[in-house]
């Protein structure tokens, strides 16, 4: 018979990243059932009673839980040390041979003058960190999430005075010189320049334009909000002005989640007015979808539109009449919703990347543990017809999705289909990821649209 043990520590703050990777050390002990070592957040505590942890009322956000399911009490003495191993593991080197990190984005910046600036900090103190950053006179990448809207436009408003950039808050991919920075696939340089208003919509189009051999050599992600009311597209047009004076860019593609109306109205009038030709893939009732735009795109360089591969076969559907589609890319999952909404289909879409589920976890890129605890519970809904799944893949990203992913398809007795996002030369190996889950039953595409209606497809019996 199991143990449960879960306690509390008060004041041992660190990351999701780094807690996630110390629940998977602690999860591979012997005698260990199951493991998570996470902020209390609300989500978090939600997440362990579903796992049937009784977890202390005395938890706040301030406080790491530990909880572990273990075989045998007496190994309860190794698995804490081997916490207590981990968490210090993850701490940067001291000692006389090792330089501080340093402390602040100033005391950064004397050392690297001029550099981009890239801040992933709790929510609330992003914006500091930002500003002291673009004062510096640096662009800046907010990779942070959960900052309110009216610093976002602040700090937008006081970059755009200075001719700087700001990307994000919620940037989660960019390009810039060729460097990829956060969640980022490999491709090679080319003519092509993107301003995204979305991460999984850039990698998208990116993934698209590679297969189809036209290289990016910048993509300047601004953040999902950028093209709200609230914020009106500072950060966007400061971008596209960016790549309209690039002479390597022969043509821009702006990427958007469904924007504001009257702000997409704003700047189709100023892209119309720049000498490098701008296309939109703003998302949309009634407005084409990525891979549409993105083979306008390659028509316009004159270059031909490939056949989008696609690998495996869905089983027939056997029962059901919901398509559930469970995404970690939140422009993907908006953009399938658009099909299904226009196809009128009984179809209930789930983002993981939301807000709502990232406080005080990584990323379900990174950690894909939420989406696959719901993957059990759709498999096993007799209302469910049909599953679509995303995996993006890229730098940052896990590092072998189809390894946690696969397993929990093979359980799967409905049809699957999956868009797997990436390149050739992901460090994840696109080629490699594809196998795996094709052999473990589902049927993949490189494009987000074609899988959405090969599911519609499925759907209404189509075999």
């Amino acid at each position: 018979m199991s143990t449960d043990h879960v306690e509390l520590r008060a004041g041992a703050y660190a990351d999701s990243v780094t807690l996630l990777q110390v629940s998977r050390q602690v999860q591979q002990l012997p005698g260990v059932v199951t493991a998570q070592v996470a902020m209390a957040t609300p989500l978090n505590v939600e997440v362990l009673e579903r796992m049937r942890f009784e977890v202390p009322s005395g938890a706040t956000v301030d406080h790491l839980v530990v909880a572990v399911r273990l075989e045998d009490a007496e190994t309860l003495d190794d698995v804490r040390a081997e916490v207590d191993r981990a968490l210090t593991a993850t701490r940067p080197a001291t000692g006389p041979s090792a330089e501080a990190p340093p402390r602040t984005t100033g005391s950064a910046l004397l050392r690297s003058p001029g550099a981009v600036v890239l801040v992933s900090v709790p929510g609330p103190s992003a914006a500091v960190e930002a500003m002291d950053a673009l004062e510096a006179g640096c662009d800046v990448m907010v990779f942070s999430d959960h900052v309110p809207v009216a610093q976002e436009r602040a700090l937008k408003e006081f970059a755009a005075a200075r001719d700087l950039l700001v990307m994000g808050p919620d940037c989660g991919t960019a390009i810039v010189d060729g460097l990829g920075l956060g969640f980022a696939d490999v491709v090679a340089p080319g003519p092509v320049g993107i301003v995204a208003a979305s991460g999984t919509g850039c990698q998208q189009v990116l993934a698209l334009l590679d297969h189809a051999g036209v290289g990016v050599s910048t993509a300047y992600g601004v953040g999902g909000r950028d093209l709200s009311a609230g914020i009106g597209g500072i950060s966007t047009r400061t971008a596209l002005a960016r790549l309209d004076a690039d002479p390597g860019v022969e043509l821009v593609l702006l990427v958007s989640k469904p924007p504001d109306a009257e702000v997409a109205g704003s700047l189709s009038a100023y892209a119309d007015a720049l000498g490098t030709p701008v296309v939109a893939a703003l998302l949309g009732p009634g407005r084409p979808d990525l891979t549409a735009v993105t083979e306008d795109v390659l028509r316009r360089l004159g270059r031909e539109v490939p056949a989008w591969p696609v690998d495996g076969r869905a089983a027939p559907r056997t029962g059901g009449y919901r398509l559930h589609g469970l995404f970690v890319g939140g422009t993907l999952e908006k953009e399938a919703a658009l099909l299904c909404a226009e196809a009128g289909a009984d179809a209930e879409l789930v983002d993981f990347g939301d807000d709502a589920f990232t406080a005080g976890r990584a990323h379900p890129m990174i950690d894909p543990g939420l989406r696959l605890e719901r993957l059990a519970e759709v498999a096993a809904d007799p209302a469910t017809a049909v599953i679509l799944l995303d995996v993006v893949l890229g730098h940052g990203a896990e590092e072998d999705p189809a390894t946690s992913l696969g397993p929990a398809l093979e359980a799967v007795d409905r049809p699957v289909v999956v868009t797997v996002v990436g390149t050739a030369h992901d460090p994840q190996g696109r080629d490699r990821q594809v196998a795996a889950l094709v052999a473990a039953g589902a049927e993949v595409h490189l494009s987000n649209a074609g899988a959405t209606r090969r599911a519609l497809a499925l759907l209404g019996g189509a075999s």
